[in-house]
């Protein structure tokens, strides 16, 4: 027993009665999703941009790859960030083509450039090298292109160093983007877009607007050094959510604001206000917006106090994999004193699989049903199948109360469907199906 310590709490989106009634039919572990969160979300976003007539938010795929919660996003208009030849399958099968898909990727295969090219989708370079690689795999150089700019060195805001795009592996450095504007024009290129993303996850007014002046004054001198027409300029994600309970939420509508205030300091004067402004963001979009919700099935007293759960780190990776915060609320005992000191673990056969290290929470008894906050955006997506554990389903909490299936979970024969092509897949589908 420990002294209770000052409460800091995130407010869940469901109360512990709903998911008593959700539980009785989807078991533990799932993802859920807040469907009136994210309408309210996009529509703010949308309105913080109104100001740019060719504002596009391009929501990146990689957050969250559920079509249904992608379908949400693109009622506002919303388009699709893709990496991937099959986050590409997944945007064309919901109808999201041409410009409406931004694909910008790394170390690319040829046939994803292909399958990009195919779509019509705006096809944003990661290196100059990659020029000659595109035109040799669909055979020409589109006329609409983007390039990756990256400015090197640390990104610093007032409050300290951001990030250390100097140290990432993505982008061209200056002298390579004005060099690569060069050879794409004269390869037949007409449109250009820049892109860049130089901090992860900032919980600041200040990253954007910071971002888009240094951005805006590379395309005007681009622009005027080049003579090739910016069309339109990436601000990329970066934009982060409050995964603690102490920190501030960014305001979309101060972030646009301070972009346009850059827009007309930088671009207007150089007679470039028709450019028009994108956004890639994943994180913000979605990631308040959907939790984990699990069940207490074990508890264990040895040098620590642990809670093990029925999710682990195959539901939710980030913990495990960066140490990365993520707020838990024991349903049921939101006002109860703080003064349990607890390691609330998975069962994966892996010491970091951990969804925290020495919480301080209410005692948690066997049945406890636990929420664990902020689980939108690189949740479900980056899970994996360690240990033969599968994925579990995702919900959508509707704005009505009900509750809709968007995905179910998954079943041994999914996790054996690769051995389909060998004589001992019908034992263990055999097996699978009892």
């Amino acid at each position: 027993m420990h002294k209770g310590v000052k409460r800091m709490e995130k407010k869940t989106f469901v109360t512990k009665e709903q998911l008593e009634e959700i539980i009785k039919t989807y078991p533990t572990p799932f993802h859920l999703y807040d469907e009136k969160g994210i309408r309210e979300n996009a529509k703010a976003m949308k309105e913080a941009f109104s100001w740019n007539k060719g504002f596009k938010e391009y929501f990146a795929v990689k957050a969250n790859a559920n079509p249904f919660l992608i379908n949400l996003l693109r009622e506002y208009g919303f388009g699709c960030d893709c990496s991937s030849y099959t986050e590409l399958m997944l945007s064309e099968a919901i109808g999201c083509v041409g410009k409406d898909i931004m694909f910008s990727s790394n170390d690319t295969p040829a046939e994803d450039f292909q399958y990009a090219a195919q779509l019509g989708a705006t096809i944003n370079l990661d290196d100059i090298t990659h020029i000659d690689f595109l035109e040799k795999a669909i055979g020409k150089i589109p006329e609409r292109i983007s390039c990756r700019f990256n400015p090197g060195g640390v990104f610093e805001v007032c409050n300290g160093i951001m990030d250390n795009p100097g140290d990432a592996k993505y982008g061209m450095t200056e002298e390579q983007i004005f060099d690569a504007f060069r050879i794409l024009k004269e390869k037949g290129a007409k449109e250009f877009g820049i892109h860049a993303f130089l901090a992860s996850n900032t919980v600041t007014n200040e990253y954007y607007p910071m971002l888009a002046k240094k951005l805006f004054e590379l395309a005007v001198r681009l622009e005027k050094e080049t003579c090739a027409k910016i069309c339109f300029i990436n601000l990329s994600g970066g934009v982060g959510i409050p995964y603690t309970p102490d920190q501030e939420p960014n305001d979309i509508r101060v972030i646009g604001e301070g972009v346009h205030r850059v827009f007309d300091e930088v671009l207007v004067p150089a007679g470039m206000g028709d450019v028009a402004i994108y956004s890639e963001l994943g994180r913000f979009m979605m990631g308040p917006y959907g939790c984990l919700v699990t069940t207490a099935i074990h508890e264990k007293h040895t040098y620590k106090d642990y809670i093990g759960l029925d999710a682990c780190a195959v539901n939710l990776m980030r913990p495990a994999m960066y140490g990365a915060y993520h707020h838990i609320t024991v349903m049921g005992k939101e006002n109860l004193p703080l003064d349990h000191k607890y390691d609330i673990t998975g069962s994966l056969c892996e010491n970091n699989d951990k969804f925290a290290v020495d919480r301080m929470l209410p005692e948690i008894q066997k049945g406890d049903i636990l929420v664990i906050h902020d689980t939108g955006a690189h949740g479900f997506s980056m899970g994996y199948n360690y240990n033969g554990k599968l994925k579990s389903a995702e919900l959508l909490l509707k704005e009505d109360g009900s509750v809709q299936l968007i995905r179910r979970a998954e079943t041994p024969a999914d996790y054996f469907a690769t051995f389909d092509c060998f004589d001992f897949y019908e034992k263990l589908i055999e097996k699978a199906n009892k």
